[in-house]
């Protein structure tokens, strides 16, 4: 394959190598500043570890994939994620409560008073959406601890921001701000030969000029191919999961057969059990769900899983 002329920002070696350097943090703080749209204004800020160990072997090694301090005490973790997981929604909470309970003193608990500083966990969603009955079709999710029934806030300093880029879809010509260009950037650098004319800022040519693919060395290069290799799987997997499951939906519902579903569903699984039946099991528990009235007993035997999981699934998806 041709070398790219900019590496894709999105995976996980290009994403930490860009942001997760010293000599990047401006651009890390500009972009961070251009996802809070004007609530919050970030001068400085310093990166923390980025491991975190589990409490339990089920949860086993939490690795964030950055995680800072702004001048002001605020705790911010930015993390890309590329395919949908159990649990998603949980697990963006343990890491919030994590940096939360982190900021406890070993004693003084009194004079301390729970001075507790703001926490914002912001989630790049590369190659996945959240459910359209939920959530709808929006760039942006931004969730705080909030009244159930005036819809008035609760508490203003622990927030959830979810960016997904593939409701992102502003052609050039749209962009209107910074944040446009930045997630424009994110989607459609990597298919880019130059920098364009209209993301001629600074900023702009500091991110293009240190994402040329030709400033990696041997290892790095390596490194980062591994790193897109891992991202192509899995988008390979996602496409082909909605491609038998909308050939199995299409042809179940065409022929009144449910035993014609069930055998295009195990087809599709059997076939790609090396990349994770879990994770397949998953995405087409979704898929039903957001598609068909059918109840998570019909669900569990078609998928060949228990009603426990598919339960599990749907109050993932109604959160």
């Amino acid at each position: 394959m041709k070398n790219p002329m900019y590496i894709d920002l999105t995976t996980d070696y290009a994403f930490k190598r860009i942001f997760a350097s010293g000599v990047n943090k401006d651009l890390l703080i500009n972009f961070i500043n251009e996802v809070f749209r004007g609530r919050k204004k970030i001068i400085d800020l310093f990166y923390n570890r980025n491991e975190y160990v589990g409490d339990n072997e089920e949860l086993g090694s939490v690795i964030l994939d950055l995680s800072c301090t702004a001048e002001d005490g605020s705790k911010i973790i930015l993390e890309v994620q590329t395919s949908p997981q159990l649990n998603f929604k949980r697990r963006m909470l343990y890491y919030g409560g994590k940096l939360i309970a982190d900021q406890a003193p070993k004693g003084n608990r009194r004079g301390w008073n729970y001075g507790i500083a703001a926490v914002y966990v912001i989630v790049l969603m590369e190659g996945f959406v959240f459910s359209e009955q939920v959530e709808g079709n929006s760039v942006f999710q931004d969730i705080c601890l909030c009244n159930s029934d005036t819809g008035a806030i609760f508490y203003e300093d622990l927030h959830f921001m979810y960016i997904q880029l593939l409701n992102f879809t502003k052609a050039s010509e749209q962009l209107e701000s910074d944040l446009d260009r930045w997630l424009y950037i994110l989607k459609k650098m990597p298919l880019m030969d130059n920098q364009p004319a209209y993301l001629q800022q600074p900023l702009f040519e500091k991110l293009f000029e240190v994402a040329r693919y030709s400033k990696l060395n041997m290892e790095e290069r390596a490194m980062y191919d591994i790193s897109l290799k891992r991202k192509w799987d899995q988008e390979a997997v996602r496409q082909y999961q909605e491609q038998q499951l909308e050939e199995t939906i299409q042809k179940g519902l065409q022929q009144g057969i449910e035993q014609d579903i069930k055998r295009g569903i195990e087809k599709g699984l059997e076939r790609g059990v090396e990349q994770g039946s879990d994770a397949k099991s998953y995405a087409i528990i979704k898929r039903m769900i957001d598609r068909n009235g059918w109840s998570d007993e019909v669900i569990a035997d078609l998928v060949e899983v228990t009603v426990d999981y598919v339960k599990e699934v749907r109050r993932q998806e109604t959160k």
